[in-house]
């Protein structure tokens, strides 16, 4: 959007300019008598969903957590909910004259999100720190907050839809698939839902930042988030060692047939599935172990503190098994199994399996073909088979298997 003609040209042809007043957030009564809180993280995508209700006529508030210690990331760029996103935030609320406020959730999150970023690396898991934020601080403690001020709804730019089904409210992808943010809400409830509203769900990203630009915000062309907010320059291990000094702990490099082939120095240096950056030369692994490369991380052993590498083959599973099950599909009794696609990463195509649930929110993923890289720490987000755009829930994985069921 560096041409003001394109952006009107967008508007335009896509009538942008009314698209949100022809949709509302589902209450009976009018705007101007329902009061909503946005959460704002000086993004491109809060700031326009605050303007956006502003623009319906809603008694809107915008709330901006301070997450961590802003004097450091104010030289981060890329984050969110940096020192630099508060200002933004802010000036954003004054520019749409709404009232905004800043929240102090740094003990909060440290202990619900980070301390168990830093404890999941110790255990070998990969951990996925924004579902813990969404599960914890924003959907559990920012919504109380909502709550105590009176509001009626808290609003999100998160790119995902609301629905309302036959048994009541339902989750579903983001109209935009690229952007769909699904896999990150999985752990949200069925309460929850009732109360959340996502009014950027049937955007695309060039719709939302054609609003900003319609809204002449100062935003209209700032850069998403890339990385995880509290980990500067994406370098996670050393947030890691500074918490938890024993991660950098060394330890031996293991092929799967038992030959040592090196060391390491802290297994948070590793994932499963992961190729690269081994720390044992291509050559050096084949004469060790008369095979040629690649090898792959296929198992972490924090208590041993090893690392044990193998080909792609010996990364195969074909059974997940999960815990803290969230449940938001079709009301089913409990201990049937039910046919369901499941992500087991982010950026994976969904793929299909049967889950069969225990006892105690666990359960466990029966694949119809073997995956490759699934590690504990990440979750398994189910969604229907029918209509794929709606979540079933999930799980966080804690284990895998490889069964006789695939050959």
């Amino acid at each position: 959007f560096q041409a003001e003609d394109g952006i009107r040209d967008l508007v335009r042809s896509r009538g942008l300019g009314d698209v949100y007043k022809r949709q509302d957030l589902g209450f009976e009564g009018p705007p101007s008598k329902t009061r909503v809180v946005v959460a704002m993280s000086g993004g491109v995508d809060s700031s326009v969903t605050a303007a956006l209700a502003a623009e319906a006529g809603y008694d809107v508030i915008g709330i901006t957590l301070q997450l961590y210690d802003h004097g450091e990331t104010l030289r981060k760029k890329g984050a969110c909910c940096a020192g630099v996103d508060i200002h933004d935030a802010r000036n954003v609320a004054d520019q749409i004259g709404i009232p905004h406020y800043v929240l102090d959730y740094e003990s909060l999150f440290r202990n619900a999100v980070i301390d168990d970023f830093a404890d999941s690396y110790l255990r070998g898991e990969t951990p996925i720190p924004c579902v813990r934020c969404n599960q914890t601080v924003k959907f559990q403690d920012l919504l109380k907050t909502a709550k105590d001020l009176g509001a009626d709804a808290l609003c999100t730019g998160h790119y995902v839809k609301r629905v309302i089904g036959n048994q009541g409210t339902e989750l579903h992808c983001g109209e935009d698939p690229l952007k769909d943010q699904s896999y990150f809400l999985f752990a949200t409830t069925r309460e929850q839902l009732d109360y959340l509203r996502f009014p950027l769900g049937h955007l695309s990203k060039d719709e939302t930042r054609a609003h900003a630009a319609r809204f002449k915000l100062n935003v209209a062309e700032k850069p998403d988030s890339q990385d995880i907010c509290f980990v500067p320059d994406g370098r996670y291990s050393d947030v890691v060692k500074r918490l938890r000094p024993g991660a950098i702990d060394p330890g031996k490099i293991i092929h799967i047939d038992g030959s040592i082939l090196g060391e390491h120095q802290g297994i948070i240096n590793f994932t499963i599935g992961q190729r690269k950056g081994l720390g044992i030369g291509g050559r050096v692994a084949a004469e060790a172990i008369g095979e040629s490369p690649p090898l792959y991380v296929v198992e972490l052993d924090p208590t041993q503190k090893t690392v044990i590498v193998g080909p792609k083959s010996a990364l195969a599973r074909d059974m997940v098994i999960v815990n803290q099950i969230n449940w938001i599909g079709p009301d089913i009794p409990w201990a049937e199994s039910i046919d369901v696609l499941v992500k087991l990463r982010s950026t994976q195509e969904p793929v299909h399996g049967t889950l069969c649930r225990g006892d105690n929110d666990e359960g466990r993923i029966i694949l119809q073909q073997k995956q490759f890289g699934i590690s504990s720490g990440q979750a398994a987000v189910f969604y229907s088979v029918e209509n794929r755009s709606r979540v079933f829930g999930g799980g966080w994985i804690v284990g895998t298997e490889l069964t006789d069921k695939i050959q």
